[in-house]
């Protein structure tokens, strides 16, 4: 028995095999690859295949979020941005210069 796979393209996955890869099991690579490099429509695939609620806990888990893509998951989750892993990590790593 084949298990179930969201409907996404293999856009935000080209540089791993996209056929061998667990969307259970690796669930939190999965949204931090389509969130930062995938298509929108991508993005809303995984929000129905995992639920909303899913969705938000494995977000707080990724450990990079592009700036942009972190605003925008910040406003439209309606998420704290010091709930995010990426969030802590980014301020215990501050740059000296930022252009």
């Amino acid at each position: 028995m084949q298990k179930t796979r969201p409907n996404i393209s293999k856009t935000a996955f080209w540089d791993v095999n996209f056929e061998e890869i667990d969307f259970e099991k690796n669930n939190v690579f999965v949204v931090d690859k389509v969130f930062n490099y995938g298509k929108f429509n991508d993005q809303l695939e995984l929000i129905r295949y995992y639920g909303v609620e899913n969705i938000k806990k494995m977000m707080v888990q990724v450990p990079y979020f592009r700036k942009e893509v972190f605003a925008f998951i910040c406003g439209y989750f309606q998420l704290n941005p010091t709930e995010f892993k990426c969030y802590l990590r980014r301020q215990s790593n501050q740059t000296h210069w930022e252009f």
